[in-house]
Parts: C-alpha cells; sequence; structure tokens
C-alpha cells in the first residue's frame, strides 16, 4: 500500500497517509463530536469540535506509535523499515522482508500491542490525575480526551491481540507455532486458517447485529471481518507462491525476449515502430551497449505529442541510477518483494551494467500457470 500524503520521517521511517485514511479520520471526528455532545452539555460548540478533532489526530499519532513498536524491533533484528503508512483500518508497516525466525516475529508482532497498552496506561493514570471519572462522567475537556485516548488505545491493543492473521495476534499465533513445529510456512497455513474464523465470526455477528438495530456499527464489525478474511486469504496464497518460488532464481523465469531500444531514438520513432506493432508498454533503454534506463508508455505520455518528434528516449526514461534492478542470480521471492515495496511492474536483470533480460509481473504469472499446468 503506498502513501499518497507524506508526512515526514521518524527514526529515518517515511510517515504517510492512504487517503482512505481521511475517510475514517472524519468519521472518527463526528463520532467524537456526538459522544462529547451528549456526556458534556455544559461545553460550547466550539470546544466540542475543538476536543474532538484534536482528540482524533492524537489517536492517530498512538497508532503510528503502536507501528513505530514494530519497526524499531525490527530494525533492531536487522530488517529494514522504509515506511509505515496509515489507512482506513489503522496502519501498515512495510519492512524489506519477513522475520528470520520465530523469537524474532514473536517480539515484532507483540511490540505493537505493547505499546498500545502502555499509551493506554499512561493517558488513563494521568486523566484520573485530572479528575477523569469515566467515560460518562462529566470534566475539562483534556481529561475526557486522555481518557478517551487511554481507553480506546486498550480496545486497540485488545482487538490486535485477536489470534486472527494478519493481526498482530494472529502473528503471536504464529510465531508460537513456529516455534513449536520449527516450520514457517506450517506455522502461516494454521494462523492463515485461525485467521479465517476469526473473520467469518466478525462477519456473522456484525450482520446478526446489523439486523437487530446495531445499524453502522453492526457493518461496520462484518466491514472488519471481510478485511480480515480477505487479508488472511491473501497471506495464505502468498505462502504458496513462496512455497512454488523456493529454489528458483530470476535466471530461470526471466523474459530473454527483451529488445533494448537506443537511447538516441525519438518518442516518435519509439511509439510507431517498436510500442505500437507489438503492444509493448515499457522498453529497457540502451546507451553503448550498456543499460541507461527504462521507459514505460506513461513516461511517453508525460510529454507532449507535438514533441515526439524531436525528444529523444534518453530525455523522457527514467535514468539507471532510479531504476531498481536484479541480479540473474536473485531468489525470485526477493524480486517480487521489491516489485511490491517499490511499486513497480517490472525490473531490469543486469549483469556488470549490461541487460540479461526483464522481470515482469504478467511474465512471472505467466511462468507460475505453466508450472501449475505441468505439474496437473
Amino acid at each position: 500500500m503506498q502513501a499518497q500524503i507524506k508526512l515526514g520521517r521518524l527514526f529515518g521511517i517515511r510517515i504517510g497517509l492512504h487517503y482512505s485514511w481521511l475517510i475514517i479520520a472524519i468519521l472518527i471526528a463526528f463520532s467524537l463530536v456526538e459522544q462529547f455532545a451528549t456526556v458534556h452539555r455544559d461545553w460550547s460548540r466550539g470546544m466540542i469540535w475543538g476536543t474532538a478533532i484534536l482528540t482524533a489526530v492524537l489517536f492517530f499519532v498512538s497508532i503510528v506509535l503502536h507501528e513505530l513498536g514494530h519497526s524499531v524491533v525490527a530494525q533492531s533484528r536487522g530488517i529494514r523499515v522504509p515506511s509505515i503508512v496509515l489507512f482506513a483500518l489503522g496502519g501498515i508497516s512495510q519492512m524489506e522482508k519477513e522475520s528470520p525466525d520465530a523469537k524474532t516475529e514473536f517480539w515484532m508482532a507483540f511490540a505493537g500491542p505493547l505499546v498500545s497498552m502502555a499509551i493506554g496506561v499512561f493517558c488513563l493514570g494521568l486523566a484520573r490525575t485530572l479528575g477523569w471519572g469515566g467515560m460518562s462522567s462529566a470534566s475539562n475537556p483534556v481529561a475526557a480526551m486522555l481518557g478517551w485516548l487511554g481507553y480506546i488505545n486498550f480496545m486497540l491493543a485488545i482487538f490486535n491481540l485477536i489470534p486472527g492473521y494478519p493481526l498482530d495476534g494472529g502473528r503471536v499465533f504464529r510465531a508460537v507455532v513456529w516455534w513449536i513445529t520449527g516450520n514457517m510456512e506450517r506455522s502461516t497455513r494454521t494462523a492463515a486458517v485461525v485467521g479465517q474464523g476469526f473473520a467469518f465470526i466478525f462477519i456473522f455477528v456484525g450482520l446478526w447485529r446489523f439486523f437487530h438495530g446495531a445499524g453502522f456499527a453492526g457493518l461496520w464489525i462484518a466491514f472488519i471481518g471481510w478485511f480480515l478474511l480477505d487479508a488472511s486469504r491473501s497471506s495464505y496464497a502468498q505462502v504458496e507462491l513462496l512455497h512454488v518460488l523456493r529454489g528458483v532464481k530470476v535466471r530461470d523465469v526471466m523474459d530473454r525476449d527483451c529488445t533494448p531500444v537506443d537511447a538516441s531514438l525519438t518518442l516518435q520513432s519509439l511509439v510507431d515502430e517498436h510500442s505500437l506493432p507489438t503492444g509493448r508498454r515499457c522498453f529497457v533503454v540502451q546507451k553503448n551497449g550498456y543499460l541507461a534506463g527504462l521507459i514505460t508508455t506513461a513516461d511517453i505520455g508525460r510529454i507532449g505529442r507535438e514533441r515526439w518528434p524531436v525528444t529523444t528516449v534518453e530525455e523522457a526514461m527514467k535514468p539507471l541510477r532510479q531504476l531498481h534492478t536484479v541480479s540473474p542470480d536473485s531468489p525470485v521471492a526477493q524480486a517480487l518483494d521489491t516489485m511490491a515495496r517499490e511499486n513497480v511492474n517490472q525490473l531490469p536483470v543486469v549483469t556488470d551494467g549490461h541487460l540479461e533480460g526483464t522481470l515482469s509481473r504478467t511474465h512471472l504469472l505467466q511462468v507460475l500457470r505453466n508450472r501449475a499446468e505441468l505439474r496437473a
């Protein structure tokens, strides 16, 4: 998942927002306005809105801290975390690779709920000190805000500890099974099946509550269940894919039928002689026999059509320094991780600056389909 709004860096990790976060942030702010207006009838309208918006912002700060808990542990174990993205259902730490062992997986997964629990204790303790007496008690805005934050962080920690993969609790469960069996793939399959079971429970309970008068709250529970079901199935499919690709190198599946284009070619010639006749959307660019860059139809489209006859491929391409490349001896699973992390559909396969071929999602899916059919 890619961030559309960049917020900055913490501990060297990029923090960003997905557009879906804005929807849930607005919903939370409005629900807080309704709650504060009901409980604190002596507050002015401005105080209600101000407290609700600040509380919503601090809630998402606590989610960032929750994700940082995962990320700091991961980085301490040698796993780089390029970014954290907040989206509609919380946050996700985008790690470069999976945990190398059960112990690392356990502490990485458990760190997030532990941070949320610590935030909950701190906020509730401070709220009590300021005179907060409970969710329905009258109190000053700061105490009410801290009380709500403490309560919701406790709920966040408890929810995440549900043993439904890929929730944190599901990852903790996977780590325990992994430690017992010594088999990461088997533990992931087990955790994914348990996660799907919890997902169906969420969907059933949510729909039951909806048809018995709970309204949006029931649909929200069902939606969380649907999300968990989809995530569990995707995780299971990923494990199966990694099983199929175990031991497979990039050189075994890369596309060698890759005709490079010269950097001096004009965009008009590239379109007329290469793109339109072949239907290709991506071309590797060579200069003096070495890989110089990559150009796609999207890059061409950013140049005005009237300039195509006078603009060279070299001027419009993504230069080599901006490309993510892979070597022929790299594991295919590692290349797929790079594609997903960097949101690219193809990787040039390069040895000492010379192009060996390309690895694309489309070609890889075709290879996997052929292998599955022949194996059947």
